[in-house]
């Protein structure tokens, strides 16, 4: 696409969360115009763009993204891709609606994978979740929907048996962990490829969800140009155009494996604002609109913490010791903007940087000892979101 002026040009996107959110701030910059369908009025993406207000099955909402929009993408995979066959000008999303459907389910996203040889944990179909008590220990994962440390269950025991999931799902290997790893793949309409560093990523054991990941990652430079060499793999394999989360496990026995991709800038990317010569955000944007990619280069070491809302509160969200965080050098706050946190929101993030890694570190343990993220009521409900 070639431009005499970005403000003539506009980015549609499907959802107007935090991801959106800083998409749009990066589309801004460069002057495009961003256009967002969320179902609330309130979507924190509305702050840098314009919003239509609908739910993601609305024909008519989605009619009108589409007349609007020059180029469309999505911030969250759990979209009803018929409805996007029948209403929007499919040409015109990235990635590709083709695409979306091989990773919305989970399984069929595990066997294309493992067709094409990238290297997979062993899994098979679970045709009754009765007969996972012969596959123990093992992980039950939901073949759709599962989202934030959703439709993922782990069996050790027999008595882990009653947290089965009852929908239909798939079985794999218990692998025993050594690190769990991410990289951000980017890829353009012409083959073009761009990776991040690795990252090494730490997850919250309530809620399964990511709770600080530091890059680079400890790792040998062999195993870094492997799991590098693995994501970019499962991109290219796809067709993939757009930026991808690709999620691997190094296990115990230093094989690395393929976790699962998302087709989108991912949580495991938000360091590269900071820390990276372009961001993942300004990468959606280049690929979107057709403009050269940017470099991947890594100027500093980093670690990022996910601001997660606190078990045991909700409503109306308090930061506390936000001032005293900010007061701390290479201490980069992000702030979504949801108006009302429940235990575990993801409600922003923070990136820190330093040049020696065991201030980077010391840094880290200092601001996660400070910083809460409360609401307003007290509630021992235990909600992911």
């Amino acid at each position: 696409m070639k431009f005499r002026n970005p403000t003539d040009f506009t980015i549609g996107i499907l959802g107007g969360g935090q991801l959106a959110k800083m998409i749009g701030m990066e589309a801004r910059k460069i002057g495009f115009n961003v256009l967002v369908l969320d179902p609330s009025k309130d979507a924190v993406a509305s702050t840098v763009s314009s919003l239509i207000v609908g739910q993601m099955s609305d024909r008519e909402k989605l009619s009108e993204m589409n007349s609007l929009s020059d180029i469309m993408t999505f911030e969250i995979e759990h979209i009803d891709t018929q409805i996007l066959r029948e209403v929007l000008d499919t040409d015109k999303v990235l990635p590709s609606v083709n695409l979306l459907e091989i990773v919305q389910d989970k399984y069929r996203q595990r066997t294309f994978f493992q067709k094409r040889g990238i290297p997979v944990p062993v899994f098979k179909e679970l045709e009754d979740y009765r007969d996972l008590k012969g596959c123990i220990p093992c992980v039950q994962k939901a073949k759709r929907g599962g989202y934030d440390g959703r439709g993922v269950v782990l069996i050790k025991s027999k008595e882990d048996l009653v947290k089965a999931i009852k929908e239909p799902s798939y079985v794999e290997e218990y692998v025993d962990i050594e690190k769990e790893l991410g990289v951000i793949v980017v890829r353009d309409r012409n083959g073009n490829v761009k990776v991040y560093p690795v990252v090494e990523m730490v997850f919250k054991q309530e809620g399964n969800l990511l709770d600080y990941l530091k890059v680079p990652a400890d790792l040998e430079g062999e195993k870094v140009k492997e799991a590098q060499d693995i994501a970019v793999s499962a991109v290219e394999v796809l067709g993939g155009v757009g930026v991808f989360g690709v999620e691997l496990f190094l296990d115990k026995r230093y094989r690395i494996l393929l976790n699962e991709i998302a087709p989108r800038v991912h949580n495991s990317g938000h360091y590269t604002i900071e820390a990276c010569e372009t961001s993942q955000f300004e990468q959606m944007v280049r690929v979107l609109t057709g403009l050269p990619l940017g470099s991947t280069y890594q100027y500093i070491p980093a670690v990022m913490i996910n601001l997660l809302g606190e078990p045991g509160y909700r409503g109306k969200v308090v930061y506390e010791n936000l001032d005293r965080v900010m007061e701390i050098d290479g201490v980069y706050v992000h702030i979504y903007g949801k108006r009302e946190t429940f235990p575990y929101r993801k409600m922003g993030h923070i990136t820190i940087l330093d040049f020696n890694k065991s201030r980077l570190l010391e840094k880290m343990a200092k601001v996660r000892s400070l910083i809460r993220v409360k609401g307003e009521i007290k509630d021992d409900r235990n909600n992911n979101g």
